[in-house]
């Protein structure tokens, strides 16, 4: 499985699977450095991404039993200067996703301050006067200048820094060797180079200063001391009993929902087996870790690129399950007649604001979440479907009489998502129009939406195409000679001309936002 997805001569991973205690499994794939053609090992060191967050809420209830902050302690305590937004915002609420501050990384501004180095604080100055997107407590929506913030608290609390704190007094007792706040300028014995897919082919990725990342995201690792650190979990080390329970235990809303994550781990199940595990994506890199801690068993694999050939989720949780000895199997897939599939066919609620499409095309079904790319699913009986290598099902609801009322969706990572059943119509389609290919030419080139991301337009074979870095090429789809617009996700591209008659920029409209670039070549 793993040597098909990573080929010997392109980025890799490194993996590996502890079970009962014993490592079962430990070995490199793939190339940590393209340029000097390095093989990569089990030792090298990969920025984690956002794997981060479990040590950074480890920090926490370290103090949290030291005494020296408690979990409903409003953040002001600690961060005097933040604006009082008229609810009280707990370092619980940061743990957990549910403080309702934005997310920095969300800010389409943010793109363009990759390569600055800053302190937390001008981090947090971002978002900080931006009103909450919801009031503490009552959703869930992940968030990383959350745990910028906690990054603050434990340095106020502790009189340390973020990255002294989790060197001494986690990292070492836990004999993590290799283990460090990221940098990009320090030498770091056995770094796997980051890559990216560029417009052609693999190239390095884009630099981000580990400034930013901070607590929520700037630790670097290895795989040998990723399973030493779940050696160290799985021991109850650094925290009390009590203090252990309460980490991964799932954090209930204030309408008394579970939201699947508890304090820097997502919490779900695999065929009635409990999971624990989070992920990573940073410029460069994903991580994955996952536990099963009834099981005993532990798998961590991280990559040295940012766009892996494979869902990285499923490919550790598929390690796992063959690990417990129950290697997974994808359904077997049934034909529905067109009476069953047009019963399903509808606009489902997810939430106030998202909806979930079903539709049919022919004798194929397919929904799209609101803002994500239409995927097809199928059914393996007629309550019952799956998308083609995912865990992820699909379990429709019906009333009494057999029809259909909604949809509940399980991953294995996270709650349950339940969706209800609308009479809505269905989003009639956007008509296509036809433009010549002489003015189609003028749109072909590079856009730099910011220093590390660009959008590329070609064209061939009188259609246009755009290619976002490390992303798939798709095709766009003309609704007037300067609009264009994407079928498989809910975006549009507006071209822009300068006072000569020349395409000189283009804004990507995409999820209620408007970024600009300008064309560069």
């Amino acid at each position: 499985m793993l040597s098909a997805a990573f080929p010997a001569d392109a980025p890799g991973a490194a993996v590996i699977v502890v079970k009962d205690g014993n490592v079962v499994y430990r070995k490199g794939f793939g190339r940590a450095n393209l340029e000097l053609q390095v093989p990569i090992r089990p030792e090298n060191v990969f920025e984690i991404g956002s794997v981060t967050k479990q040590f950074t809420a480890v920090a926490v209830m370290m103090l949290v039993d030291e005494g020296k902050l408690a979990l409903d302690d409003d953040v002001r305590k600690y961060i005097p200067d933040f604006p009082d937004k008229g609810a009280k915002i707990t370092v619980e609420h940061l743990l957990t996703h549910t403080s309702g501050v934005p997310s920095y990384t969300g800010l389409p501004a943010w793109l363009k301050l990759w390569r600055q180095d800053m302190s937390p604080a001008e981090i947090l100055a971002l978002t900080k006067d931006l009103p909450l997107e919801f009031p503490p407590g009552t959703e869930f929506r992940y968030n990383n200048t959350g745990y910028t913030m906690l990054g603050m608290v434990i340095e106020k609390a502790s009189g340390m820094s973020y990255g002294d704190f989790v060197a001494r007094r986690i990292f070492e007792p836990c004999g993590m060797r290799s283990s460090l706040y990221g940098s990009k300028q320090a030498l770091i014995a056995n770094r796997a180079f980051g890559y990216t897919r560029g417009e052609k082919g693999w190239e390095n990725a884009a630099y981000l200063s580990m400034t930013q990342p901070y607590a929520a995201g700037s630790l670097m690792s290895t795989v040998d001391d990723l399973a030493a650190w779940d050696r160290a979990v799985s021991g109850g080390k650094l925290l009390s009993k009590a203090s252990w329970d309460r980490v991964f235990t799932p954090y209930k809303l204030a309408n008394g929902e579970s939201t699947g994550y508890s304090y820097g781990w997502g919490i779900a199940t695999f065929d009635n087996h409990r999971v624990v595990r989070h992920n990573g994506g940073i410029s460069g890199y994903v991580s994955e870790v996952l536990r099963m801690p009834d099981d005993r068993v532990f798998v961590a694999m991280l990559t040295n690129s940012d766009s892996p050939p494979v869902d990285t989720g499923f490919v550790v949780t598929k390690i796992a399950a063959a690990a417990i000895g129950k290697p997974y199997l994808e359904p077997a897939a049934i034909t529905l007649d067109e009476k069953a599939l047009d019963a399903l066919v509808g606009v489902y609620d997810v939430d106030p604001t998202t909806t979930r499409t079903v539709t049919r095309e022919g004798t194929r079904l397919f929904t799209q979440r609101s803002g994500r790319p239409k995927l097809e699913v199928f059914a393996s009986s007629p309550n019952e479907l799956f998308y083609r290598d995912s865990f992820t099902r699909i379990t429709i609801e019906r009333d009494p009489n057999g029809v259909v009322t909604g949809m509940v969706m399980r991953t294995a990572e996270g709650p349950e998502q339940r969706a209800v059943r609308t009479s809505k119509p269905i989003p009639a389609e956007t008509v296509a129009i036809t433009i010549e290919p002489a003015v189609l030419a003028k749109y072909v080139g590079v856009y730099e939406i910011a220093p590390t991301f660009a959008i590329e337009v070609t064209a061939e074979g009188g259609q246009l195409f755009a290619q976002a870095t490390g992303q798939p090429k798709f095709e766009l789809f003309a609704k007037t000679p300067t609009e264009f617009f994407l079928k498989v996700v809910e975006a549009r591209l507006v071209f822009s001309t300068a006072a000569d008659g020349t395409v000189s920029g283009l804004t990507l409209h995409q999820g209620g936002r408007e970024i600009s670039g300008k064309k560069i070549r």
